[in-house]
């Protein structure tokens, strides 16, 4: 998929590492809205690119060589960095800081009934991670479900050449969505962390003590935040929870358009 992404953006420049197949102590779980291929709906393209090697000490690599400078976005299970962080102890403080799609704080899950699904896949990962001591932005479910998107909204793009390819992989994961969440409409998760590096102005973050449910059965990565008065917090995460649904919906398409913002 990363490779389609990639073709698909003309970026042969950019180069992929292979991450872990499965996650530290669990069998993978799927996302089943994007399908079995994980991008249900798109066109197969032929690219020429090759991994380069491996995710955790290239990921190390790159940080070493630029401290404090390096921001990871992530948009999935923290396998891949919870393993640099094990393997590579002084890789968190040489972070600029990490910005995560995950966990549902304030919201019902989507995995289960507490836990948003990249947390769920590997909930040993993603405690890893939250305890470190890097710098982390947590963008969860909370802002995700308040922006929307139909079909429609994407007839904007009519003649771009990103149009047709994007219309078939949002259909296949609107009908995803509808059989498995309910949605009614495209709730474009990953899509809002990565406008966190763009636009961090546009959301309300507070710093929040959250830890990640790994035992339970009902409540399998569950993100948890101490929330009571008295307690001693250790403000572990700048937590997004509030979004300007107007300047992301403006940016997302204008980004789509080629539009400088």
């Amino acid at each position: 998929n990363a490779n389609y992404i990639l073709g698909l953006l003309n970026r042969k420049d950019i180069p992929i590492y292979s991450g872990k197949a499965q996650p530290l102590k669990r069998k993978l779980i799927n996302a089943v809205v994007h399908g079995d291929s994980g991008l249900a709906g798109a066109d197969t393209i032929d690219t020429d690119y090759q991994l380069t090697g491996d995710a955790d000490r290239r990921i190390f690599e790159i940080v070493k060589d630029n401290p404090n400078e390096v921001t990871i976005l992530t948009l999935g299970p923290l396998t891949n960095i919870a393993r640099t962080f094990l393997k590579y102890p002084a890789c968190p403080t040489l972070i600029n800081k990490i910005i995560m799609m995950g966990g549902a704080i304030d919201v019902c899950g989507n995995k289960n009934r507490v836990a948003e699904f990249n947390i769920f896949v590997d909930p040993e990962a993603a405690d890893i991670v939250f305890r470190s001591k890097a710098i982390k932005i947590l963008v969860p479910l909370d802002p995700c479900n308040k922006i929307t998107l139909s079909l429609a909204d994407f007839e904007c793009l009519h003649g771009n050449y990103l149009y047709k390819p994007l219309i078939r992989t949002m259909k296949q994961f609107l009908r995803g969505l509808v059989e498995d969440e309910g949605s009614k409409e495209l709730l474009v998760y990953d899509a809002l962390a990565a406008y966190y590096l763009i636009n961090p102005k546009a959301f309300r973050c507070l710093g929040m003590d959250i830890a990640v449910e790994t035992k339970g059965e009902i409540t399998r990565g569950m993100t948890v935040a101490e929330k009571r008065k008295k307690a001693v917090k250790n403000n572990n995460i700048e937590v997004a929870v509030n979004i300007s649904q107007e300047e992301f919906r403006r940016d997302f398409f204008n980004i789509l358009k080629n539009e400088v913002i």
